[in-house]
């Protein structure tokens, strides 16, 4: 059988950068294909239904008061026993339900009430609609840590693929414009040609957003982005002074709580310094849904039973979810907005608004505002313009990978999922017609210059390397196969011939 042999040092290195872009390929390539149909599914649902069916629709008129919001979260603790109430979430439109999340034992609910009559229009549990389905395959293939894990190395060896891609198209394109809007005759005529160029021209359209996408996507996950970059990136919460030693709380000014709060509120609060106080993250996401920015997301909450905090609620009103509301609204707050109500002694009042949980358009409008439950000081009122340079990086970020910023950004990310399937679906494709008519060629992979020893280009190699170390589960991944193909691969003439 005629084998094909290098010719130049210049076929040797393109046929070498050839096959590791296959083998990076033939395992993303699956992984990139779910991430972009649970893509399109989550931006189908957000416009759609929304997250927690935010987006249903109540009959409405101009004479047509709301409701107190007190009165709207007492019909919906009524929906569970002994219920207690987390988070409100104001109407996004004036047609659109409020939300409520209210937990009981064993429960965990988000109820949609008319804000004008206070009627219960809909309960289910919480994050237990098709978005959050959609957005667990997303992030963690619903299999935890190790899905997690799964998915941070597809988005580090992705971004290997796309330079050595780079690399292929242009020893083939020879010209940026070629790369771009190739002119081949022959593509009509030729299948494989076809394909090839819809692949390579694909990748050259969307290579830049797609490397946006794996960095900005791999910032949420476990390691590279929660013990590398989000450690160092988190918001100084030091301006509040986290876990101060609480003080003694005067109420005679204050009625703490409200009509229908059941959290555990303390006329008095004494005693050393909590021993853990909860980051953002922990306090404020609802499972693995991600309702924090970036930025705050390991940073501690601040702390009620302080002297910390100015500028808020006066102290002849009452702090109940009523005055709150009212008192956000005052400072700014409109349209959707999430407040997280005080829980346990020390718990604060947590008004948020941000585009990553969907609440509005621009990310540069991002506001996190805590307020004392005693006092009804305003802690902390957080803007995007206090985000340090990465955190506004990922603001922006979060709302271009989710299509937040308008019908524009939609319809962008459905062209660029359907572009990343077109992608991947064809270079199977060419990897199938490539494949060799013997039967006993038929079988294995087939990697591009089957059967030649290809050396490794080191001015190409190490670059890469410097990249893979950047991101630690892409150089995981490298130094457990290449080890797996020098302890067992390389011994084992079936694997071998599957593999090689």
């Amino acid at each position: 059988m005629n084998r094909q042999t290098p010719q130049s040092d210049n076929n040797q290195r393109y046929f070498t950068i050839w096959r590791w872009h296959f083998y990076a390929g033939m395992f993303v390539a699956p992984f990139l294909i779910i991430l972009a149909c649970t893509g399109l599914g989550m931006i189908l649902m957000s416009n759609t239904l929304g997250r927690d069916n935010d987006r249903l629709t109540v009959p409405t008129s101009e004479s047509m008061v709301q409701a107190p919001v007190a009165t709207q979260a007492k019909n919906a603790l009524g929906t569970l026993p002994d219920s207690t109430l987390i988070k409100y979430i104001a109407p996004r439109e004036s047609d659109t339900v409020a939300l409520f999340q209210v937990v009981s034992e064993g429960h965990d609910n988000m109820v949609a009430v008319n804000p004008y009559t206070a009627e219960i229009v809909k309960s289910i549990p919480t994050n237990s609609n098709l978005y959050n389905t959609f957005d667990d395959i997303h992030s963690d293939l619903l299999l935890g840590r190790v899905g997690d894990y799964i998915q941070e190395t597809t988005a580090s060896l992705t971004i290997l693929m796309i330079l050595t891609g780079w690399y292929l198209w242009w020893k083939k394109r020879k010209s940026v414009k070629a790369m771009l809007i190739p002119n081949d005759n022959t593509t009509l005529k030729k299948k494989r040609s076809f394909f090839r160029t819809i692949h390579g021209t694909l990748g050259s359209w969307i290579s830049i957003v797609l490397l946006f996408f794996c960095i900005s996507g791999m910032a949420w996950a476990g390691i590279w982005g929660e013990r590398v970059v989000q450690a160092w990136s988190q918001f100084p919460a030091g301006k509040w002074g986290v876990a101060p030693i609480p003080l003694s709380i005067d109420h005679s000014q204050h009625h703490v709580g409200m009509d229908m709060d059941n959290a555990d509120a303390a006329p008095h609060v004494h005693g050393a310094t909590p021993a853990i106080v909860p980051t953002h993250g922990d306090a404020l996401n609802t499972g693995s849904t991600k309702d924090v920015p970036w930025v705050l997301e390991l940073t501690p909450m601040p702390v009620s039973g302080t002297t910390m905090g100015e500028n808020g609620i006066a102290p002849n009103i009452p702090i109940m979810i009523d005055t709150v509301d009212r008192f956000v609204r005052e400072i700014g707050f409109e349209g959707r907005y999430q407040m997280n109500l005080p829980q346990g002694a020390t718990g604060v009042w947590t008004i948020s608004q941000d585009s990553m949980s969907y609440d509005m358009k621009s990310p540069t409008a991002d506001r996190t505002v805590h307020i004392d439950r005693y006092s009804g000081n305003v802690l902390a009122d957080i803007r995007f313009d206090d985000y340090n340079a990465f955190g506004k990086f990922m603001a922006a970020g979060a709302a271009i990978h989710m299509g937040t910023l308008g019908l524009w950004s939609v319809l962008a990310n459905v062209l660029f999922c359907l572009s990343v399937i077109a992608i991947c679906v064809s270079g199977y494709i060419m990897w199938w017609q490539r494949r060799p008519r013997g039967i006993d060629e038929m079988i294995g992979l087939n990697p591009p210059a089957r059967h030649l020893n290809l050396s490794v280009w080191w001015p190409f190699a190490i670059p890469l390397l410097v990249v893979a170390v950047i991101f630690p589960t892409a150089i995981i991944a490298i130094v457990a196969i290449a080890l797996l193909d020098f302890l067992v691969i390389s011994r084992v003439d079936f694997l071998r011939k599957l593999l090689k």
